[in-house]
């Protein structure tokens, strides 16, 4: 369950970074994640049908995202954007302005750049884990990073329901994700096991062909 939470926390802040940039008001009072969501449901689904097939979820673990209570109605306000924007615009003398537009739109940005990354972060990270289980369970190399594809259509509609406007694109994210995540994780001085290394280097290459055209 705790690979579900992985996935799902950056995700709810995908989502409600998506549902404040939907008002085109940038005011925290017009914000409702419920009707944002259920505008956005076939888009929704899909991406949720994706994560189940690129992470090996089953029910169980899919039934996490509900718990979490991130896809539902609740109310956003400023600390929440604060928190998933990694406090970036939350200075002291800034405090008393975060609800306000043009705070909030900046947080936005902030959020859904951040959380994107997070989210094909923990994505890969996952569909890693599950290929190297299943591998050793059935004694075969089904070759690493075979649900790249996958996640390009996973990410892509998380990008879209983050901002629809392009502003974060599928292929900036990944960008993001490989120069903010991935040195750590291929450091010589990580304790990451070679195997998983050798499988995040499969996805870095095969998304990289996808998104970016390859060499």
């Amino acid at each position: 369950m705790r690979r579900a939470r992985w996935v799902f926390g950056p995700l709810g802040a995908v989502v409600m970074a998506g549902a404040v940039n939907a008002t085109g008001t940038g005011e925290l009072a017009d914000v409702s994640v419920g009707e944002f969501l259920a505008r956005r449901r076939d888009d929704f689904e899909r991406l949720m049908d994706g994560i189940r097939s690129v992470c090996r979820f089953d029910d169980a673990a899919m039934g996490i995202a509900d718990e979490m209570g991130w896809f539902g109605e609740y109310e956003v306000d400023a600390a929440h954007l604060a928190l998933y924007s990694g406090y970036l615009a939350a200075t002291p003398e800034f405090l008393d302005r975060l609800d306000q537009p043009p705070a909030v739109r900046r947080m936005c940005r902030m959020a859904a750049d951040l959380q994107l990354t997070e989210f094909l972060g923990a994505l890969i990270g996952v569909a890693v884990q599950a290929e190297a289980e299943a591998e050793a369970e059935t004694e075969t190399d089904a070759g690493a990073g075979q649900g790249a594809a996958r996640i390009v259509d996973v990410l892509v509609i998380a990008c879209d329901l983050a901002d629809p406007t392009g502003a974060t694109a599928p292929a900036q994210a990944f960008r993001m994700w490989r120069v903010a995540q991935l040195p750590g994780t291929l450091d010589p001085r990580s304790h990451t096991p070679s195997y998983l290394k050798a499988g995040f280097r499969a996805y870095d290459e095969a998304l990289e062909t996808l998104l970016l055209g390859g060499a």
